[in-house]
């Protein structure tokens, strides 16, 4: 995008200074929405024009005008070019990366500290501890700091590359253009001046005479400076060779040229040798060869040595999924464009990605994710479970001939029949209801789901799984005979009598179940005040309906802190319902809920949500239950070996819960009829998170909107993204990438180049490398 003018951008807003989070979040949105040229009035914020990595590669130009605060262009990226009109604060250009940075007056302490690219010109004097804990790569350029003037205190501390050019033009101090203890520490780099520079650290630095090379640069890059802030007319006062001096970092071998310390080679033969014989104490034992070792060792002399474990951990969204779905996976394949194959991985775990995923779930695997530790937004996971009605059924496997009869046509149910139909067997689902679904379909308000969405997804089950038998009412006399006519059967009949309260005038209220079910028919009789016993997200849904039905003041009360939270909390809230507790019932009398301590609540509806429970009576003496729900074990088998049961009738939980249970027993089912013992789907333990680099992501988006941009941001835990970082940043070039025989590809470490450094294990974003302890060794 081109620009003849600046898009302006205030560090203002209605008259009120706008906090540096702020100001940088603007910056970064109006620079992914393609400006390029950009002017910003700063109020004293922090960072501004740094990470501008949105910008696709394509440079961004940043003028700041009014008063630029701290670390301005901190982290610069090398397409970003800032323009501060006036003096800098603190920490211009700090960890600069590779931006370029013009200072039209003085600069105060830590300019280009810990840089590692880029440029500073500073049109004045600078502070102390300027280009301090700089670096070079020697892959890239070093990082350069260029002062007409003079410089602070402590400059160069710690420097370990790079370039700085201190031009002495009017300097602070006519006795040295360089303050107290320069270059103390120094291990890298060099140093043009001109001037003097009293007091420098000569254990660290060393006066060189300018070479031709050298003074070559010096000049044909002081131009580009005096251009940069304006001063071109200082050329040739500033370009006298005689008037210059320079000086670099002393070597390793320089420092120690004059150490009275023994090497280790000299210890050995001069003190060891001679006091207890060649070899010491077990000198006749002793084969070792004593050649000079290298300081940083390689093949099996390495204290560790690092491993790639692509695969072997799971990532925390796949954990806290009770489906199990693999949710890195699929936003890999979006990544490569694979947004069909990612579709078709959802459904092979799930036939409610829409519905569920997309809409009902609370999302364990988002509130799980990694981003979570550094205060980050996690992909939105309901997208990839929205875009799920596009997905097409996978191909079911070879039919078996076995049979299976599901009870109950809720989403547990018909996952467990999705996943028996998917591995070849046949299914039959029955269900005393006139409709599929279960509570998703007959109780969750619309404003949940959309009822298109829901009757697409049913749809789809209805075409892999044709024999549906609806109206069907189960007893222990039609339990027997299925039992008898299928190899399997599972139980997903689910919870629907609900739980009451002993107490009087519990005859008045009206269970969440019936009022939810009336409300989906537009049959309910809901008053102006409502009080809702039981602050469940049930109990939430039904103070949503409450409100379309007409409800002025709705109370939802509870014996304990509610459990209520996520979408269905917020929708009850957004709709004016309060939560109180602990608040116990005493009656239900004709003005409303009398609790123990007499307090009257008023109401003409009220509402029992207190929970539900299973309706088994239907079951055979070879079923064990417990406290009223089916026992089962980590397969869901019951103590029955042909009946597994699934979802509210072996315990409360949640939507997904009962679908993962679906696919679980179907699992097992699979497992029996192949006369194989079941296994856990997925045994692998989750990744460390702190193995995870966030730094690759973008700490200030709040929302996403696509699925490739979910995409890009899903930090891969424990899969491999193929990124390359590792390769690129191994010091001895040890990694490489290999294509696989089965398609896909492999990081291997040379052990004759690798030395055990760990960059790799520190710079992956997905903690795929560990370094672990050398086995040789």
């Amino acid at each position: 995008m081109k620009e003849t003018e600046y898009y302006r951008i205030s560090g203002k807003k209605e008259d009120l200074r706008l906090s540096s989070r702020i100001l940088e979040e603007t910056i970064q949105r109006e620079v992914a929405h393609g400006h390029r040229v950009i002017e910003v009035e700063a109020f004293g914020q922090h960072g501004i024009g740094g990470r501008l990595f949105k910008a696709d590669g394509e440079a961004v130009r940043i003028r700041i005008v009014g008063h630029s605060g701290q670390r301005t262009g901190s982290l610069g990226c090398p397409n970003t070019e800032i323009e501060i009109v006036g003096p800098a604060s603190d920490d211009i250009g700090w960890l600069n990366a590779g931006a370029e940075i013009t200072v039209h007056g003085n600069a105060s302490n830590g300019a280009m500290n810990g840089a590692a690219q880029g440029k500073v010109f500073i049109a004045g004097n600078i502070g102390a501890r300027g280009m301090t804990m700089t670096k070079h790569n020697p892959r890239f350029e070093p990082p350069e700091l260029w002062v007409l003037g003079s410089a602070g205190d402590y400059f160069g501390e710690f420097m370990a590359g790079g370039v700085a050019v201190i031009c002495g033009h009017e300097p602070q101090n006519p006795e040295s253009v360089l303050g107290y203890r320069p270059f103390v520490g120094m291990v890298g780099g060099k140093a043009f001046f001109r001037g003097q520079a009293n007091g420098y650290s000569k254990a660290d630095a060393v006066m060189m005479p300018i070479e031709d090379t050298d003074w070559d640069w010096l000049v044909s890059n002081m131009g580009t400076f005096l251009d940069k802030i304006g001063r071109p007319e200082l050329f040739d006062s500033l370009s006298k060779r005689s008037e210059w001096q320079m000086l670099r970092a002393k070597t390793p071998r320089e420092k120690m040229s004059k150490s009275k310390q023994l090497s280790m080679a000299a210890f050995r033969r001069d003190v060891w040798d001679r006091e207890l014989g060649k070899g010491g104490l077990i000198g006749d034992l002793e084969e070792v060869e004593h050649d000079a070792i290298p300081v940083i060792t390689k093949g099996e002399l390495r204290r560790y040595v690092p491993v790639w474990e692509h695969g072997k951990y799971k990532a925390p969204c796949q954990t806290a999924c009770p489906t199990g779905i693999p949710v890195q996976e699929r936003w890999h394949l979006i990544r490569n464009g694979l947004v069909e194959e990612a579709l078709e991985l959802g459904l092979k775990y799930t036939p409610f990605p829409a519905t569920v995923c997309g809409n009902l779930c609370p999302s364990p695997c988002m509130a799980s994710c990694t981003k979570h530790d550094q205060y980050m937004t996690p992909v939105n996971v309901r997208l990839l479970g929205r875009a799920g009605l596009e997905g097409v059924t996978p191909e079911p496997a070879p039919a078996s001939g076995k049979q299976v009869a599901v009870l109950g046509a809720g989403p547990g149910g018909i996952a467990a029949a999705w996943h028996l139909a998917l591995q070849g067997h046949e299914v039959v689902i029955i269900d005393g209801s006139d409709k599929i679904g279960g509570k998703i379909a007959s109780l969750i308000p619309a404003s949940r789901i959309a009822q298109a969405t829901l009757d697409s997804e049913l749809d789809r089950v209805r075409e892999l799984i044709p024999d549906i038998r609806l109206n069907q009412k189960i007893t222990s006399k039609e339990f027997s005979r299925l039992k008898n006519e299928f190899d399997y059967v599972v139980v997903a009949t689910g919870a629907s009598k609900p739980r009451l309260l002993p107490v009087p005038g519990i005859e008045k209220a009206v269970s969440a179940n019936d009022f939810l079910e009336a409300a989906k028919k537009d049959e309910a009789v809901c008053g102006k005040r409502v009080v809702i016993i039981g602050a469940g997200n049930v109990g939430c849904d039904v103070a949503t309906e409450a409100s379309r039905l007409g409800a002025e003041t709705i109370s939802m009360i509870d014996v304990q802190k509610p459990a209520a939270f996520g979408k269905e909390r917020e929708d009850a809230e957004a709709v004016g319902a309060t939560f109180a507790w602990p608040c116990f019932t005493r009656e239900i009398s004709e003005q409303g809920v009398v609790l123990q301590d007499d307090d009257l609540m008023e109401a003409d509806t009220v509402v029992v949500s207190i929970g539900d429970l299973p309706d088994i009576d239907f079951l055979s003496d070879t079923v064990d239950t417990r406290n009223g729900f089916i026992k089962v074990d980590e397969f869901n088998r019951t103590s029955d070996n042909s009946v597994y049961a699934i979802g509210d009738s072996v315990a409360p939980g949640l939507i997904t819960d009962a679908i993962g249970a679906g696919k679980r027993a179907a699992r097992a089912i699979d497992a029996a009829i192949q006369g194989k013992a079941p296994e856990i789907a997925d045994p692998r333990p989750q990744i460390d998170k702190a193995r995870v680099s966030l730094e690759y992501f973008d700490p200030t988006i709040k929302s996403y909107d696509t699925l490739d941009q979910c995409g890009e941001e899903c930090a891969s835990c424990g899969r491999c993204r193929d990124c390359q970082i590792c390769v690129t940043v191994c010091p001895e070039a040890a990694i490489q990438r290999f294509d696989t025989s089965d398609g896909g590809y492999e990081y291997r470490v040379d052990p004759a180049r690798c030395i055990g450094c760990g960059f790799c294990a520190g710079a992956c974003p997905c903690g795929i490398w560990a370094l672990v302890p050398n086995t040789p060794l």
